[in-house]
């Protein structure tokens, strides 16, 4: 005998163990193949041949129920599947074992009574009102208790709410079967010992209708009546819609209101199949006199309660062809004959529209100034540039300048007025008395600088003629050779040596007894 044990949980074709028979033969006579003769599992439990090791493997059929059965019993037969015939009378060639399963118990999440559920509710229905119940239990031994919630993924406006001790499924909103006719929502069983154990079942809620709503016009309706229409002609033809689906579906009715039961101009016609004709009562229809008329109609269903609403219909008298087409059906088009017709009134309007355009361009074409150029002779060129270059006489031209009127001289150069503009103001510059030590030099400059102001065909105030002579804040005086011809005797310039490598090459030069020389 064998004995195996296997979990409840097990799925099918778990394998539970090996039986093994022996055979002495060898080859195809050793052979064996197993099967199960008898037994209370023999339902629940196979058997197979492994062909490699000649052994037999038990495994599970079907799904184990620890609380329904624990322990289960098999007989299994081993035969030779090719027995030889001249060894028949020494047979029989197999043998039997009886295998042994107990089945182990297993913690299983709850289980429900269904595999989902469908609830119905009128969409009237209160809010904390109950709609339904789930069920669910511990399969195991121990029973635990269970308790309950929605999955709030499949409830996002949190519609439904549930009681976590029974399972009873009540309502926290309002419903609206029009807006949303099905909730589709899910509940969730857990084990309160052991919370991981779980199991959810899906729950379907239709919305049953409640007449709530009232008929109304499918569509807004442009009726127009001909002025030279005749009586008991049908002008219009109406329908109706409900957001409400009755179990036996829609009927509608239409009529008058009271106020207007015996219209003088129309009347309303029900056909009987959810739609009326809009019929004239007179001959003939006058624009002038009454251009629109308003008929206010009743539309009700047949469902319970009883549902209606008023929906005017606006009736335009227009003018017609003989064939009934209409032409036109505004008043104003009466006055039109008489006067303007609308074309020509858009093309005034954008006349005048054009002209005030070209007003404005004008005006600021005027009043855009042209500015007075600089220059008017066309042989000026306001970048004019002038030289003075003439050459000297070198160092030995001693005549023509006193150079020595050159050491300290102090200027300040006069302001002056630009030449292409008036000026505003004229500012008074105060003088202050030179400090030239020879006059001749301040003069001749002062004589070219007032020329030059006083020039007509001289450059544009942004040309530049320098004037440039020598100052007398210089430590070194002045360097220049030509003052040297005014002095007697040789000079000594051995101090140049202190004065740092800048004026190395002046010391070297006149410095020593060789640089006299040279």
């Amino acid at each position: 005998s064998y004995q195996f044990n296997s979990p409840e949980s097990a799925p099918p074709g778990t394998p539970l163990g090996r039986i093994k028979a022996n055979d002495p033969d060898v080859g195809e006579n050793a052979e064996i193949e197993y099967s199960i003769s008898s037994g209370d599992g023999s339902d629940m439990f196979d058997i197979i041949t492994d062909k490699d090791t000649q052994e037999g493997i038990i495994t599970v059929k079907k799904h184990l129920d620890f609380e329904n059965k624990v322990l289960y019993s098999l007989r299994v037969e081993a035969t030779n599947p090719h027995p030889d015939p001249r060894f028949l009378q020494l047979g029989p060639f197999k043998d039997t074992a009886v295998v042994k399963i107990s089945v182990e118990d297993v913690d299983e999440p709850p289980v429900f009574s269904r595999p989902w559920y469908l609830i119905e509710v009128d969409e009237d229905a209160k809010e904390g009102s109950i709609i339904g119940q789930v069920v669910a239990q511990d399969p195991d031994v121990a029973k635990n208790a269970i308790k309950y919630s929605v999955d709030r993924h499949t409830d996002l406006d949190r519609i439904f709410n549930i009681y976590s001790g029974n399972g009873s499924l009540f309502l926290s909103k309002p419903l609206d079967r029009e807006e949303t006719p099905w909730h589709n929502i899910t509940v969730i069983a857990t084990e309160i010992n052991n919370p991981k154990q779980s199991s959810q079942i899906p729950v379907f809620i239709r919305i049953l209708d409640i007449n709530d709503h009232a008929p109304e016009f499918a569509n807004y309706y442009e009726t127009f009546v001909c002025e030279n229409a005749k009586a008991g002609q049908l002008i219009q033809t109406v329908s109706a819609i409900d957001k409400d689906q009755p179990p036996r579906g829609h009927r509608f009715f239409f009529e008058l209101v009271p106020e207007f039961a015996v219209h003088p101009n129309f009347s309303v016609v029900d056909n009987k199949d959810n739609t009326a004709g809009i019929m004239t009562r007179r001959n003939g229809y006058s624009r002038s006199k009454m251009s629109t008329y308003l008929l206010p109609i009743i539309i009700f269903d047949n469902d319970y309660p009883i549902q209606s609403s008023t929906g005017t219909l606006t009736i335009r008298v227009c003018a017609c062809d003989s064939r009934g087409n209409m032409q036109s059906c505004s008043a104003e088009a009466l006055l039109l004959p008489a006067g303007l017709s609308t074309g020509a009134l858009v093309a005034i309007l954008l006349c005048i529209i054009i002209l005030l355009v070209l007003v404005v361009l004008f005006t600021a074409l005027k009043r855009q100034r042209k500015k007075e150029p600089l220059i008017i002779s066309k042989d000026d060129v306001r970048d004019n540039i002038v030289t003075y270059n003439d050459e000297g006489g070198g160092e030995e031209d001693t005549q023509a300048f006193d150079i020595g009127t050159l050491r300290n001289p102090e200027a300040r150069e006069e302001s002056k007025m630009r030449r292409d503009v008036i000026p505003e103001t004229i500012f008074q510059i105060r003088r202050t008395a030179p400090l030239w030590e020879n006059i001749d030099v301040q003069d001749f400059i002062h004589r070219r600088l007032k020329e030059n102001d006083l020039d007509p065909a001289a450059p544009p105030y942004d040309s530049l003629a320098t004037y440039a002579y020598e100052g007398n804040d210089s430590i070194a005086n002045s360097l220049s050779s030509l003052e040297s011809l005014t002095t007697e005797g040789n000079q000594d310039y051995d101090y140049l040596s202190d004065w740092g490598p800048r004026f190395k090459k002046l010391a070297d030069m006149y410095g020593g007894e060789d640089s006299d020389r040279d």
